[in-house]
Formats: structure tokens, sequence, C-alpha cells
């Protein structure tokens, strides 16, 4: 199962061309995309029109949703954590979608190159299906 990061939703919905566009619509198709709630948010949040937010809604509306837990808020604030120990900020809504995924076994795909410092995190691409860091 992967997750979809808020940056490949963004050309999912803004060029129809893009091969994140075809990658998701095959993860679609094979029923392997799960959402959660943080890039529903962030989704719905840059949204232009109610017209827009009500769309974006309602493609997303037929996926796999996964909620966050106590354990998963604990494990991003834990993550928070050890990363900053070694430098390395990374957004609250990025480290709860990084959370979620190492708490189901779950891959990312996202343009983000930061999710690559997350350890144990595997990251999705449509070139080569995924990559342990």
């Amino acid at each position: 199962m992967v997750v979809a990061d808020t940056s490949v939703w963004i050309p999912f919905f803004n060029e129809p061309a893009s091969p994140e566009k075809r990658e998701l619509d095959a993860l679609i198709d094979a029923d392997g995309l799960v959402l959660v709630g943080v890039v529903l948010a962030e989704l719905i949040q840059g949204c232009r029109t109610p017209g827009e937010a009500d769309t974006t809604i309602s493609k997303l509306s037929g996926l796999r949703f996964v909620e966050v837990t106590f354990e998963t808020w604990k494990r991003a604030g834990t993550l928070s954590f050890a990363l900053r120990r070694r430098g390395v900020t990374l957004p609250l809504s990025d480290l709860v979608i990084a959370a979620s995924a190492l708490e189901h076994g779950f891959h990312i795909y996202t343009l983000d190159p930061h999710f690559e410092h997350v350890p144990g995190l595997t990251l999705h691409t449509p070139a080569r299906r995924h990559r342990t860091r």
C-alpha cells in the first residue's frame, strides 16, 4: 500500500498529462492507495473555490482512509526528536505522514526529498517501485 503525499496530488489534480497523475491512477486502479487525514486537509486548504474543494473531496472519498492514533502521534514526535538531534527538521504534517507509513508498513509516494531523511521509510517511485532509506 502507498500513501500519496500532497506533493504528488497537486499535479494529479492540476496536470492531467503528468507522470504523477498516471501513477496515482494506476495505484487507484490496483486498490493500492491509502489516504491520511493530513493530506486531505492540505489538499482542501489549497482549493481556490468551494466547488473545487467539493470536487477534491469527492475524488478522494473512495480511497482507503487510515486514522491517526495516539501511537502515530507518539511516533511522529519521537521521529521529530531523533531527526532534530541530527540537524534535520521536517514539517509536522510530513512527520505524521511518515509516522503513519512506518506504523502500517506503507510506502510513501512524494516529490519532497526531505522524506529521504526518515530512517526505515520506504519511498515509492514510478520508475522503481520503491526504495528504502
